[in-house]
């Protein structure tokens, strides 16, 4: 399932492929995580309306909260990924302080985590709390794997 949603996700993940790649060489992030949460959050947009999720509470590809987002900038543009990916290498780095004894890949599972759910504190870390499924972060590093297979 993850694998086909990937695979469309491509297509409309190519149309962002240079802000994407220049945002995350200029924040040291893989863009296949970029692309990846993209894919995740909004299908690559094309879950929105005019930006926005169904509720209205979330905004652009990479789907952050009202409260994230200051200034508001156009959904699809180069500055709200960049916006958006500051947030993330945010996220990773408060877990990396907070959890120093972890792996990086936990780090990096935690900060997706994080990203995704705004979560304050993170104790638990065998399931995935991100997810009433617990799939999330999963489903990203999946679409991650792909996304880097395919030349992000």
């Amino acid at each position: 399932m993850i694998r086909r949603t990937a695979e469309a996700d491509l297509i409309r993940l190519r149309r962002y492929e240079i802000p994407i790649k220049r945002v995350a060489r200029n924040l040291c992030l893989d863009p296949a995580l970029i692309g990846a949460i993209m894919s995740q959050e909004s299908r690559v947009g094309l879950l929105l309306d005019n930006g926005w999720d169904q509720g209205r509470q979330k905004y652009g590809l990479m789907q952050i909260s009202r409260q994230q987002l200051q200034p508001y900038v156009a959904w699809d543009s180069e500055e709200h990924i960049n916006q958006c990916s500051n947030i993330l290498v945010l996220s990773i780095n408060e877990v990396r302080a907070r959890h120093p004894t972890w792996t990086w890949d936990r780090q990096l599972r935690g900060g997706i985590c994080t990203y995704h759910a705004r979560m304050g504190n993170l104790q638990v870390y065998e399931e995935d709390p991100c997810s009433s499924d617990y799939n999330y972060v999963n489903s990203v590093i999946r679409r991650a794997q792909y996304f880097k297979r395919n030349g992000f």
